[in-house]
């Protein structure tokens, strides 16, 4: 992903683009980082250091370049840009969360195109609190297998996949919301987890204005009409999609090689 583009800016200020690498060649799968002792924690992100330094190595000096020849020595890293003293992020990106057991749990079935074929779009929620858009792209694991890329159909975000069926005095902020592991990577990206903060600190404000608990929004039907018209006509917030989007699968976003 593009951070930076130097051409958005005047001419001598930036001397190079800056681009996030979160690519499947520096994704780490052979040691898990929980369960197995603080040992072989350090040993799993010194791997995961190395391996992604190996990569760069590749990208620099073996990589076939878009204007011939191979390797891209032009490429470093960037400590300046990150705050760290290698250049790399200050922790680890782990794709995988934990999830809240939420009252209503978001299914592959009811995002992808190969499931709802012949159906006029993703299933639709009752209780929409905002719109997303994505793909399934499921990374290898340190169970093996293989990753999965999966188209997904112009999808709502359903309320009861935000409200734990315990506890009553938290609420998720991610892809953390109740989801299952298929389908929580169609959440996971920036424009998904931005829906669903918005929709998380729009909640919290309705609930301490009413003094309600997150799940009497949901459960009570005038509740929430109120709150879904607050989201619609005071913040804006889309909660369906157009007819003419809602059938369309999500294609995947070409990558950009930029300077890391």
């Amino acid at each position: 992903m593009r951070a930076l583009a130097r051409s958005r800016y005047l001419p001598g200020t930036f001397d190079g683009d800056i681009t996030l690498v979160d690519w499947e060649q520096t994704a780490y799968t052979r040691l898990p980082l929980a369960g197995l002792g603080d040992e072989v924690r350090a040993r799993a992100e010194r791997e995961a250091h190395e391996q992604a330094l190996s990569f760069l190595h590749w990208m620099q000096t073996r990589a076939p370049r878009h204007d011939g020849g191979h390797g891209y020595p032009e490429l470093r890293l960037r400590p300046d840009a990150t705050g760290t003293a290698d250049g790399f992020a200050k922790t680890l990106h782990v794709r995988e969360s934990r999830r809240i057991r939420a009252e209503f749990t978001l299914l592959e079935q009811h995002l992808t195109a190969a499931a709802r074929a012949g159906a006029p779009g993703a299933e639709t929620f009752t209780d929409s609190v905002g719109t997303l858009r994505s793909r399934i792209t499921l990374h290898p694991g340190t169970g093996g297998g293989a990753g999965l890329d999966l188209e997904c159909l112009p999808f709502q975000l359903p309320l009861g996949a935000l409200l734990p069926v315990r506890v009553e005095n938290l609420l998720p902020a991610g892809r953390n919301i109740g989801a299952t592991h298929l389908s929580a990577p169609a959440l996971g990206g920036h424009t998904g987890r931005w829906s669903i903060g918005e929709a998380v600190g729009a909640l919290v404000s309705y609930c301490l204005e009413h003094r309600l608990p997150p799940r009497a929004v949901r459960g009570t039907e005038h509740r929430l009409a109120s709150f879904q018209s607050r989201l619609s006509k005071s913040l804006g917030l889309a909660l369906d999609w157009p007819d003419r989007l809602r059938t369309g699968p999500v294609t995947s976003a070409g990558a950009l090689c930029a300077t890391l």
